[in-house]
């Protein structure tokens, strides 16, 4: 089964997926693609990422995608080190592709459709390589091979990108799997699935989630870009089932006013999935209040896929959570040195899974086994169990503020600033300091009315937590930069308060 796709006004039926992507299966294979090999995209959302994905499939190859908010040098990084064999692109993004010549391999252009280059401020383009391409060719008659995972390069914040390769799911594996997914995305084979793939598709998240809706569904509706009332226009006029949000998205959606929330019909939505970053309490009891007990959230990241799982009732009985471990998951909080801690200690959050199959960095064995210990691996969360088992996050470990040997953690600061009515954004990171060694600073995206000025910043902050995590500094900004998928890039807002001082912590 495939799902029908809707983009701006254009509709594809499923089964006009299915013919493309047999095309472009024989496509890639006169290319010389086959089982194991690697394709990289750098496309936004676009239908001709189902295209691209279901016709590698066929064959058992790869699929990479490139953040394209990555700079040239990380780009080209992830595609050399990825071995892919084709890029196909959006025409808008070639520029960080530098001089295509140097890449010594083919690239497939594809033109920038209208409702995404409305969305992003391009032009729209005339340039069709890729329709042209695809259809000199005949649908795959083959044999299809196994299915690969697509191969997820991490965001890179602390030394090279590096590619999450696995191997094919067994039989068994994939029962597992998808129970994970009706577990915690809602996606039951059988049930009707409407839904709306809102985040960029570079990202690890929505870009699973695109691909199985996509495979079960009934409908996909690719936005562009995320937008708080286009989206609940999504979900009215296309009557959507399934959503999967991040918690930017739900604050967003919140700073919409009653009068704009209450507009549209959002009674066909059964089930709401979020993941990709801690939720502050608040925000996930307002949008359970706003549209009721369907809202889901699960943990885990590119190397050990989704590990932990709540429902709305158990956020409401243990406000902050990220759930427990689902069945044939297990969570371990370990000190610096390996030892296991308390509950309630804050730690390095350590997962084993058998849901998903092993997998490895694309060429660096060694980083892999880095992040191990007696089976478990970390993805760079720091965490704590409570006494019944549940998750709570505190930070990543690389954002974490030291100021005078006191650990401090940006995203609950984060949490209490979005609280704020008069902050449309907050990024919270540390800075240097001569007698601390770092501050915390706070970078403020003032809302339209309502917005406090830095002492006010601080005070409120001071007023819900303890008096050294309220910010030393802070700064205004016309807007944060964030990923489309809702990380903040806080490199981007370090990097000044560092240069020269020949350190970065």
């Amino acid at each position: 089964m495939t799902a029908t796709v809707i983009s701006g006004s254009n509709l594809i039926t499923a089964s006009t997926i299915e013919q493309r992507a047999a095309k472009v299966a024989t496509g890639l294979a006169e290319i010389g693609i086959g089982a194991g090999d690697t394709v990289a995209i750098l496309l936004r959302n676009d239908p001709v990422f189902f295209e691209i994905s279901f016709g590698a499939n066929l064959l058992g190859a790869n699929v990479v995608p490139v953040n394209w908010h990555f700079r040239s040098d990380e780009a080209l990084f992830v595609i050399a080190d990825s071995g892919a064999k084709l890029v196909v692109a959006h025409e808008d993004l070639l520029p960080i592709l530098g001089d295509r010549a140097a890449l010594s391999l083919p690239i497939l252009v594809c033109p920038v459709p209208q409702e995404v280059a409305e969305a992003y401020g391009s032009p729209v383009s005339t340039t069709d390589d890729w329709t042209n391409w695809r259809e000199r060719h005949e649908q795959w008659r083959g044999e299809p091979q196994i299915t690969r995972f697509g191969m997820i390069y991490t965001s890179g914040t602390t030394g090279k990108p590096k590619g999450v390769k696995r191997e094919p799911a067994d039989a068994e594996m994939a029962k597992r799997m998808a129970t994970l997914m009706a577990t915690a995305l809602g996606l039951v084979p059988g049930q009707t699935i409407r839904t709306v793939i809102t985040g960029p598709i570079y990202h690890a998240a929505p870009n699973t989630y695109a691909l199985v809706a996509g495979r079960m569904g009934e409908l996909v509706v690719m936005q562009p870009r995320f937008d708080a009332e286009g989206l609940l226009a999504l979900i009215e006029q296309h009557r959507l089932t399934h959503i999967h949000l991040v918690p930017t998205m739900f604050v967003r959606l919140l700073k919409l006013s009653e009068e704009v929330r209450s507009k549209y019909d959002l009674s066909s939505l059964r089930f709401v999935a979020h993941g990709a970053a801690p939720c502050p309490p608040e925000i996930k009891q307002a949008m359970i209040r706003w549209w009721g007990p369907i809202i889901h959230e699960y943990y885990g990241g590119s190397e050990t896929g989704g590990a932990v799982y709540h429902n709305s009732d158990e956020a409401l009985r243990k406000p902050g959570t990220v759930g427990r471990a689902m069945d044939g998951c297990a969570i371990r909080i370990l000190d610096d040195e390996g030892k296991e801690v308390p509950s309630g200690i804050p730690g390095h959050v350590y997962i084993r899974s058998t849901i998903f199959p092993d997998f490895t960095y694309h060429g660096r064995d060694a980083d892999r086994h880095a992040i191990e210990r007696e089976g478990f691996v970390t993805i760079g969360d720091i965490g704590f169990l409570d006494e019944d088992g549940y998750l709570f996050l505190c930070d990543r470990a690389n954002d974490m503020i030291i100021s005078g040997g006191v650990n401090i953690y940006p995203a609950e600061i984060e949490a209490v600033l979005l609280s704020h009515p008069g902050i449309a954004d907050a990024a919270v990171f540390g800075v240097p300091d001569a007698e601390f060694g770092e501050a915390v600073c706070a970078a403020i995206q003032p809302a339209d009315v309502g917005a406090p000025d830095a002492a006010e910043v601080t005070a409120f902050v001071r007023n819900k937590l303890a008096a050294f995590k309220a910010p030393r500094h802070v700064e205004f900004h016309f807007s944060l930069p964030r990923e489309d998928s809702g990380k903040i890039l806080r490199r981007l807002l370090k990097e000044p308060h560092w240069a020269g001082t020949g350190r970065t912590i």
